[in-house]
């Protein structure tokens, strides 16, 4: 059961996102433009939060972001850097990410990005053209993300390149590696003093992507896979964690535990409709931690330090080998992590108890 740390983040979803991506496990929901009001408020709650019977505010650092999808996609990215800033207490949390929606379609974007940071920012491909504009749910997806990349170059910070791997995306895999011999990435990134990084991997089964498991890739697949992307992907990753299914479960079954899923930094994220979940799961009913308008902060975090949402409670008490045994399916060869495999059962066993 996770311990409410002393230091958090807390991610409004102030403007929502360009895209509507199907492997997206924060999911797809409306735009809706929030006022900036509305993120001082979330943040003095939490900021200001006491246990009940405590005699002063529990949390030491709150990181405030005003998106949780994609980052910079309201029109005032700027003033929302410096409220960020203000309502955080310190330089906001960027990660590796930016708005690649952005990059291609701001002229001022990279430049302002480039004075704040990260220095690298990552691309998501999902193979070529039709295959990342499908995925992404968006026309015009794979020409952004390319002028995205030339747009870091020239501002000095470094693109690197995420490849989702998905049945529909395989044929045109070489696509993208020809791509990074034809822009010259390697060369270019050497150039800025690092290493140009491409590095693929299935997608985790969760939030939007639980809808695509029939594209997820199975150990023939492989074969199709460039093997420049997957010596890339060793060394990005340091190995390689994909396994069967069937593996995966006959190990459960024979008494291995799959450790659940423990984030570096605790988030909450709060929905236009000001639900609350934690980065621990996915933007699904059963991660849901309550309401913070109608059920209040200190209800929302004692779901949470309670393990009271069903896929919660699921993760860190219900034993593996149940689960393995009631959603494992040890004929089958398709992919995963270990911890990816648990997250579709503990979706599965969530389906299963909201039907009964």
């Amino acid at each position: 059961m996770p311990t409410l740390s002393k230091t958090i983040g807390v991610a409004l979803d102030l403007a929502g996102c360009p895209n509507r991506c199907r492997h997206c496990y924060v999911g797809g929901g409306p735009n809706r433009r929030l006022q900036t009001e509305a993120l001082r408020n979330v943040a003095e709650a939490f900021w200001g939060w006491q246990r009940p019977g405590g005699a002063a505010p529990w949390f030491e650092q709150v990181d405030v972001s005003s998106a949780y999808r994609e980052p910079d996609f309201a029109d005032n990215y700027r003033e929302l850097y410096e409220l960020e800033r203000a309502l955080s207490r310190r330089e906001p949390r960027r990660y590796e990410l930016l708005s690649v929606w952005r990059l291609a379609h701001d002229h001022d974007y990279a430049p302002w990005a480039a004075t704040l940071g990260p220095k690298v920012c990552q691309i998501t491909f999902f193979g070529g053209r039709n295959a990342t504009d499908y995925f992404t749910r968006r026309a015009g997806a794979f020409d952004d993300n390319l002028i995205a990349t030339e747009r870091l170059l020239e501002v000095g910070m470094i693109p690197r390149w995420q490849v989702f791997l998905l049945k529909s995306g395989l044929a045109s895999l070489p696509e993208v590696m020809s791509l990074v011999e034809s822009l010259r990435l390697c060369e270019r990134v050497r150039a800025l003093g690092a290493e140009f990084d491409v590095f693929a991997h299935p997608p985790a089964p969760d939030g939007e992507a639980f809808a695509i498991e029939h594209e997820r890739i199975d150990e023939p697949d492989l074969s199709l896979v460039p093997q420049a992307l997957m010596e890339s992907t060793r060394k990005h990753f340091g190995h390689i964690s994909w396994e069967t299914e069937s593996a995966i479960t006959d190990r459960v079954l024979s008494g291995s535990a799959i450790p659940p899923y423990l984030p570096d930094q605790q988030w909450f994220f709060i929905d236009a409709s000001f639900d609350v979940f934690s980065n621990y799961g996915d933007l699904t009913p059963g991660w849901r931690l309550g309401n913070l308008h109608r059920d209040g902060l200190t209800a929302v975090l004692s779901a949470f330090e309670a393990d009271a949402p069903l896929a919660l409670h699921a993760a860190f008490h219900m034993p593996d080998i149940d689960l393995a045994r009631r959603f494992g399916r040890r004929d089958s060869h398709a992919l995963y992590s270990p911890g990816d495999l648990k997250a579709r059962w503990v979706r599965l066993y969530c389906e299963v108890a909201e039907q009964e």
